[in-house]
């Protein structure tokens, strides 16, 4: 059996396996010469085999290669099968990897500890290439799916980033109640800043606002929207879906909430932009689509109620109104084309 791949240099390996025509096989096993039919056999069939002889080289083999698949001998001296494979399940690189333990012991005992330890499959020894070939095939292409899955959740998520849209999910109910569970780039950093808080933590008030509303979801009734303000920010979230397969009743499950924050100096600049007004005529027109009246929005801005109101007429010609509420209804479309989340 070939050992090119068993003593490549760390800093080459990974020049060594074209990722993109064949599957990564890793064989783990202190005896690897007697595995050779299997070796030759996924060898002939178009897989790239790797070979380890102990747990220390699997574990290494492992995260600089990230097989496809690991075959692995649960017996083997110093650190065994189980220790290596808990290992591996712990590492953020290669938690997803499928296990598939070869073992000569058939006792219960020793066939739960192989899936307690992360393994998907086992096969006892002797192997039988054919068979283990059949295994990897139905893992593999299981393996595939989910990380299709995973990249076009992260694809949707960095959309979601790329238009302004944060986004988390917290689960709710089980032993994992109430904490975030994932998040969006952006999502972390708006919470942080509005909060003070990184997950797996969910701030308090969005989790309470979730504890009132997803039974709501839950019957299709849309939630009110959760905000919260900085400075001349504000930060809003909405109940979007309960994610993942096998959704409980009473709320238990995964529970996307989008986020997107709105910035009142934006909203002001985009309706100078739209509707061709100054900047203070800007200002007076957004105060007004938040319902002050002229004293207010005078105190606001440091003007007086009859500067504000001729600010307003000019405001009024420039939009084509004639009244207070046809120009607040005229810029509120405006705005919620350009700000989909902003609440006047």
């Amino acid at each position: 059996m070939s050992a090119m791949l068993e003593t490549t240099p760390s800093a080459q390996l990974m020049h060594t396996l074209d990722r993109a025509n064949t599957d990564v096989v890793l064989i783990v096993d202190d005896v690897p010469d007697n595995l050779s039919v299997l070796h030759d056999a996924l060898d002939e069939s178009g897989y790239t085999v790797l070979v380890a002889t102990n747990g220390e080289t699997a574990l290494q083999r492992a995260k600089q290669a990230l097989p496809d698949i690991i075959l692995l001998d649960a017996m083997m001296p110093g650190m065994d099968g189980f220790e290596v494979a808990k290992r591996l399940k712990a590492m953020t690189e290669t938690a997803h990897i499928p296990i598939v333990f070869m073992t000569g012991l058939l006792e219960t005992e020793y066939l739960v500890a192989a899936l307690e330890a992360g393994g998907v499959d086992y096969v006892t020894k002797p192997i039988k290439p054919k068979e283990v070939m059949a295994r990897m095939g139905v893992h593999l292409q299981s393996a595939r799916r989910s990380r299709q899955e995973a990249r076009q959740a992260g694809q949707a998520r960095n959309a979601l980033d790329a238009f302004g849209y944060a986004s988390i999910t917290v689960r709710m109910g089980g032993a994992g109640d109430g904490k975030l569970i994932w998040q969006t780039p952006l999502a972390r950093d708006l919470l942080t800043r509005y909060y003070g808080t990184t997950a797996p933590q969910t701030p308090e008030p969005v989790l309470n606002w979730l504890r009132r509303h997803v039974k709501d979801a839950e019957r299709q009734i849309e939630p009110p929207r959760l905000s919260a303000e900085l400075g001349p920010r504000r930060l809003t979230f909405r109940l979007h879906q309960q994610t993942g397969d096998g959704q409980a009743e009473d709320g238990a499950g995964d529970w996307l909430i989008v986020m997107r924050e709105i910035s009142e100096d934006a909203i002001v600049e985009a309706m100078s932009l739209s509707f061709k007004l100054t900047a203070r005529e800007a200002e007076v027109l957004y105060w007004v689509v938040k319902g002050k009246i002229n004293r207010d929005i005078g105190d606001i801005l440091g003007a007086s109620p009859a500067t504000v109101k001729k600010h307003l007429e000019r405001v009024y010609v420039k939009l084509g109104v004639e009244t207070r509420t046809a120009a607040a209804g005229k810029a509120m479309n405006r705005i919620r084309q350009l700000h989909p989340q902003f609440e006047g």
